[in-house]
């Protein structure tokens, strides 16, 4: 379904990523007061703690849990105490952000000003120009229609080189589709120590796994989401007949009675309120923004120290 009625030229900020747009954004990030990213702090849901790599600095041990690399243990204290027990170690290291953004095919829709697909592109950008002024570096992972990846890199050259990517992401579709799940065992596999990833998604890719591979990835990377929604999937519209268009199809929508409207209504939010519900029982900090909102406080709200959920 693609209800934005304009043409379909190329980096036409609509339907379509406009690089200079995301360029261009640099400015309004730029203007902001940006806080610097404390790489040793760790927030995940309303708890805060320390992010232990494999630093010099012994810090504590606490009770081993699956996925602890084994030589990291401590034998004595597990002696003593009959039980596994992990050595933590304090990781001084420059701040890192990987973009996680979903492409999949239900992105390209909008019904208000662009498509959740552009968005997402512009939140992304966003994100990255605010990294690199906080002093991390960036990357992208993009997933579903399209499949990049652009390790994180600092300075302006990082956020440029995501720029690029997601204007490449927009205009590539490879036509083998990936789940949430999938893409976020690609990124444990990747991005074991690294500290922050953001995940932007309208949720339509979601599944049951997805959660524990969220969980598994929140033991060692404070992880935020944000939700890409269209104005119908967040409210109900008006009864009424509406234009739509599908694979260059022009159809009429027909919605007369309360039963249509609400079952259209949660057809095309369930992707939404089932990310939004896994989000909620991780305790995972998390904005939702519809295609016609500007992006920055709610990227300004996940990326500052210790986020916050809404």
């Amino acid at each position: 379904m693609n209800a934005v009625a304009s043409s379909q030229a190329d980096g036409d900020g609509r339907v379509r990523v406009s690089l200079a747009e995301l360029i261009a954004l640099r400015g309004r990030v730029s203007r902001l007061r940006v806080p610097p990213q404390d790489s040793r702090a760790m927030h995940v849901g309303a708890q805060t703690s320390r992010l232990y790599g494999r630093g010099m600095d012994y810090a504590e041990s606490r009770a081993y849990q699956p996925g602890d690399d084994v030589r990291r243990m401590d034998w004595r204290l597990t002696a003593r105490l009959g039980r596994l027990h992990t050595k933590l170690f304090q990781e001084e290291r420059e701040g890192q952000l990987l973009i996680l953004l979903d492409q999949h095919s239900s992105m390209r829709f909008g019904t208000r000003v662009r498509f959740k697909s552009v968005q997402a592109a512009r939140a992304a950008a966003l994100a990255a120009w605010y990294a690199v002024k906080a002093g991390e570096r960036v990357g992208l992972m993009a997933f579903g229609e399209s499949h990049y990846l652009q390790r994180p890199r600092g300075g302006v050259r990082g956020a440029l080189d995501v720029c690029g990517m997601l204007a490449k992401c927009d205009a590539t579709v490879s036509g083998q589709s990936q789940s949430l799940s999938q893409a976020l065992q690609h990124v444990i596999k990747l991005q074991r120590g690294a500290n922050r990833v953001l995940l932007i998604s309208d949720g339509q890719s979601s599944d049951e796994v997805a959660r524990d591979r969220l969980l598994e990835m929140m033991r060692h990377t404070a992880v935020r989401l944000l939700i890409v929604a269209d104005a119908l999937e967040l409210e109900q519209v008006p009864a009424g007949s509406y234009p739509i268009e599908h694979h260059g199809e022009r159809r009429q929508l027909v919605l007369q009675s309360q039963a249509q409207r609400e079952a259209f209504q949660q057809r095309l939010g369930e992707g939404q309120a089932r990310l939004t519900a896994m989000a909620t029982s991780l305790g995972i900090p998390y904005r939702i923004i519809d295609t016609a909102a500007d992006p920055l406080d709610a990227v300004g709200a996940l990326l500052r120290n210790g986020g916050g959920r809404r």
